[in-house]
């Protein structure tokens, strides 16, 4: 719908009387205008196609939170959350008010909606953009207002994308580069320039869940959430980019309640998202049928490689980029809260799963963790790169990423540690490591990763608490509860030191391994003796 930027009161952003403004348009409209404006074509089953630019990722490294007295004493400042003075803040903000207000001949859309599925803790978000398949990508992500929920609708923080608009400052302001995302949190306004990736969007509203919510006792979380078809025995998945997080989680046998970002509140866990955001590298069309069946009308496709005459994408190539991804609303799974007409919620989480991808060979494929070790994990958020994933990598890469989700943390990593162990101990839930990457061998030797059938059927026996009934041992190094036998896995497999061949070479990786660990834990430290003593040791 075409209406006027003073009627949604953007003359207060400095967005002076734009004619040309576009709210909430239907995902059939937006596909129209990517193909109109060059944006991108329609593919797979009427999905959108896009590229993003020279950005196929986040830049961690260009973003900044606005140093200001309402919350400079509250953020964890450092290499994550960059400070920026008011005064820089304002020069680009005048940059981008200006851009916009020069090119009213060209559409602006504008998304309103809403993060976080339960009421109590929802925030409302405006997004301004001027690309199509922006305005297309935060409509799949964020929950979409029903019927009447925009005739009293303010927002609780605005982004103003203006991807077009670059920094030429950027080295007289002291900054890492022309492009920019800087968040306010007084004023409750980011702004963006000089990248396209539609997941600065996405996470950038995640930062401020992290910053608001732990302030209402809410832990904000960068997990996965499913349950049983009873709406009983709902479990949350941490993990990394490259752990399985979103392809576990979209399990046929247990409705989805989101891919990547809950809260937990004393009421139960909700999903922020309307949408989910998954990798489509080597998607496999058996293996992940859920989504590969969302990739349809609705959906958009990130920078794949495709057939330029027949459309055909080629999931096996990243030669544009290894983070190839699609987005589409929750509702494309059918199994899903919100495929079902509920809204994406549940009661406390009965199991807690900490995915990893161990590419060092040396974590079993299951363990179940103390609360001390879980607190140790959680800081720890351990995974590892694969050679050949990203450039310059070229052996298997220690990760550690405090709370499976360092890069969006606005407070300090031990706030939302202390708000999960007092959640894990007041509703008594369990926790469990699971590893994804390599059993028996490092991605090195050239072994196989451990394979997701297998994977599948450990998380149904943790699940339906088969896993509870089997004997177990410890971990040498990690010191866990292994379980001795689980379903049909072969028992060798279950505990590295006898699932590798060459016992002399697993040592000397553990113990690289666990040193890495130590090493990372380092900066966290409690002072606490017993949590300390949780975590790996090299045996005397």
């Amino acid at each position: 719908m075409k209406i006027y930027g003073n009627d949604l009161g953007l003359d207060s952003l400095g967005l002076f009387n734009l004619k040309n403004v576009h709210r909430n348009l239907s995902v059939t409209e937006l596909a129209d205008d990517i193909v109109n404006n060059n944006e991108g074509l329609i593919g797979l089953r009427g999905a959108a196609m896009v590229d993003t630019g020279i950005y196929t990722g986040r830049s961690p490294q260009d973003k900044y939170i606005v140093d200001e007295p309402s919350s400079n004493e509250k953020l964890w400042w450092g290499p994550v959350n960059k400070k920026i003075s008011e005064e820089i803040f304002d020069m680009l903000y005048e940059k981008i008010t200006d851009y916009y207000n020069s090119t009213d001949h060209t559409k602006t859309y504008v998304f309103d909606g809403f993060a976080g599925a339960d009421p109590n803790y929802s925030l409302n978000v405006r997004i301004i953009a001027k690309k199509a398949w922006q305005a297309h990508f935060v409509n799949n992500m964020f929950i979409r207002p029903k019927n009447g929920e925009l005739d009293e609708f303010k927002p609780g923080f605005t982004i103003i994308n203006a991807s077009d608009v670059s920094n030429e400052r950027f080295d007289e302001f002291g900054m890492n580069s022309e492009t920019f995302i800087i968040f306010h949190m007084e004023k409750r306004i980011a702004i963006i320039g000089g990248t396209e990736y539609g997941g600065e969007m996405k996470k950038g509203i995640f930062s401020v869940l992290h910053y608001l919510l732990p302030q209402k006792g809410v832990l904000s979380m960068h997990c996965s959430a499913n349950v049983q078809e009873d709406q009983k025995n709902p479990a949350i998945f941490f993990g990394l980019s490259g752990t399985g997080k979103t392809t576990l989680s979209t399990d046929p046998i247990r409705p989805l309640i989101g891919d990547d970002e809950h809260g937990w509140s004393n009421d139960g866990i909700f999903n922020f998202e309307g949408g989910c955001y998954a990798k489509v590298i080597n998607l496999n069309p058996d293996e992940e049928p859920d989504i590969y069946n969302a990739i349809r009308k609705g959906a958009l496709l990130e920078n794949v490689v495709y057939d330029e005459e027949t459309l055909e994408i080629d999931f096996t190539d990243g030669s544009k980029t290894e983070n190839t991804r699609v987005s589409y609303p929750l509702d494309h799974i059918d199994n899903s809260i919100s495929g079902k007409g509920m809204p994406s919620m549940a009661s406390h989480p009965e199991k807690i799963i900490f995915l990893t991808c161990d590419a060092y060979g040396v974590l079993p494929p299951v363990a179940k963790l103390t609360s001390e070790q879980a607190m140790y994990h959680f800081i720890s958020g351990y995974t590892a790169k694969v050679a050949g994933t990203e450039r310059g990598i070229t052996e298997p890469t220690a990760t550690f990423s405090p709370c499976f989700g360092g890069p969006f943390l606005t407070l300090h990593p031990l706030s939302y540690a202390e708000l999960l162990k007092e959640k894990m101990e007041k509703f008594n839930v369990p926790v469990y490591l699971v590893n994804t990457g390599w059993v028996g061998a490092s991605a090195q030797s050239g072994a196989k990763r451990f394979s997701l059938p297998k994977t599948r059927e450990i998380l149904n026996a943790i699940l339906n608490g088969d896993i509870e009934k089997v004997n177990y041992e410890k971990d040498l190094y990690f010191g866990f509860d292994i379980p001795t036998t689980l379903s049909s896995i072969e028992p060798s497999l279950l505990d590295p030191l006898k699932a590798w061949d060459n016992i002399e070479q697993y040592h000397d990786t553990a113990k690289e391994l666990v040193k890495k660990f130590q090493h990372n834990y380092e900066q966290y430290d409690l002072g606490d003796d017993l949590l300390r003593s949780a975590g790996p040791k090299i045996p005397e």
